[in-house]
């Protein structure tokens, strides 16, 4: 095979320990190669990247392990071309399995060009998509606090959740905090309410009439407690993250005129994609890294399941939240057309990841092109297949016992 680097070193990466494999020119034509173990302090890595630099290494490979991978690759990326493995598409021959031979089939593979190097956005976007993703990690927690809280009152006998859309808005949590302090009377937990929830005042009596103990105030009081400390981190933390997005606030402004997405999502889309779409070759390439474009599986000339794999999780999340709010919630627009149109014939799931693959092109388009959103309109996926539609819609009329023949209009 050809020889693409010269002089490359492959590691092993674990918890405590680094091996490394370099391979460089030999004396007699040869390649001659070293090996040798590091540990992972940062005094041990700065070993190794001495032990690097004397060999004269100019590429390092690694696999991406969990999270051991990034200290060695932060340290090593400003002397070195760093190229992140995905341990998948690396695997070796079973029966061949060592530290040793690992990093030594590493090292093979980047000499002769074929690791293909994960995308590991810049050091402004890393903090970003750490904010961002510690963020939604609270925001889910806060969601299971807030079942939890449902679970409570379930066990009291308190149905103010069959009445009240929102227990924890205004009235819920007023009527929570006087059930807590020792309130169990239906009628005065009942004028509690606020706003539209009055007009409720009836079933809310009823539904407010339970067995609520000392025990479930106890366990209320301290679920309420954590959801407001939650509400706090987070709000620090948005607030945060609009100081660390401010270089990015014209991208930010771009995304945010795509229907579905808010300011919130195009933080995430940022956090996890960055803002220069180069390494991303075309639109089609940076769908197949979110895991957002259907799977390629053909045999014998047999498709087999074509269903997604998982990509980037964060960023499908924030994207599949919004083809919910752009494709199902909307009545108008491209992309409700395109929900109406793909789950037709293949359903609500599909059609909703359809609606967030096309999301996200329409993302890589306005950020590599510096411009806003511009509505193609409701028919336009109509306009661009219009051959498919007509056939479609002659077959229709045909299963139904017409014959059916096309003049153009006047």
């Amino acid at each position: 095979m050809e020889q693409v680097v010269e002089r490359g070193c492959g590691l092993d990466v674990h918890k405590k320990t680094v091996v490394a494999c370099v391979r460089v020119p030999g004396g007699t034509g040869q390649r001659d190669q070293h090996v040798r173990t590091f540990g992972t302090t940062t005094a041990e890595l700065l070993a190794l990247r001495d032990w690097l630099d004397a060999y004269g290494v100019t590429h390092v490979a690694l696999e991406s392990t969990g999270v051991y991978w990034k200290p060695i690759f932060y340290l090593l990326e400003d002397a070195f071309t760093c190229v992140l493995a995905n341990a998948a598409q690396i695997a070796q021959v079973p029966g061949r399995k060592t530290d040793v031979k690992d990093c030594v089939w590493i090292a093979q593979l980047l000499e002769h060009g074929l690791i293909r190097g994960s995308f590991v956005p810049p050091v402004p976007i890393r903090e970003l998509r750490d904010l961002t993703r510690y963020r939604k990690a609270l925001i889910h927690e806060h969601t299971r606090e807030a079942n939890r809280l449902q679970k409570v009152l379930e066990d009291a006998g308190i149905k103010v959740a069959s009445v009240a859309s929102n227990i924890l808005g205004v009235s819920g949590r007023a009527m929570l905090a006087a059930l807590t302090h020792g309130t169990t009377d239906p009628d005065i937990l009942a004028e509690l309410a606020r706003g539209q929830l009055r007009k409720k005042l009836p079933a809310l009596r009823q539904a407010l009439a339970g067995r609520f103990r000392s025990h479930h105030a106890f366990l209320v009081s301290q679920l309420l407690a954590h959801l407001d400390y939650l509400d706090e981190v987070i709000e620090t933390l948005s607030t945060h993250i609009d100081e660390v997005i401010a270089p990015f606030a014209q991208e930010v402004s771009r995304l945010d005129t795509i229907p579905g997405v808010n300011k919130r999502t195009a933080e995430v889309i940022i956090a996890e994609i960055g803002v220069e779409m180069g390494v991303f070759p075309t639109a089609a390439h940076l769908a197949s890294w979110a895991g957002l474009c259907p799977g390629n599986n053909e045999s014998a000339g047999k498709h087999k399941s074509g269903k997604t794999r998982k990509g980037n999780r964060w960023l499908r999340t924030a994207l599949i939240e919004a083809a919910l709010a752009a494709g199902t919630r909307a009545t108008k627009g491209a992309f409700a057309a395109r929900y109406r149109r793909v789950m037709r014939h293949r359903g609500h799931q599909k059609a909703v990841v359809a609606v967030a693959h096309a999301m996200l092109v329409t993302a890589y388009h306005l950020l590599i092109r510096k411009t806003t959103y511009q509505e193609p309109g409701a028919h336009y996926y109509e306009r661009r297949q219009a051959d498919r539609v007509r056939h479609r819609a002659v077959q229709l009329l045909e299963r139904q016992g017409y014959r059916v023949i096309l003049e153009p209009a006047a």
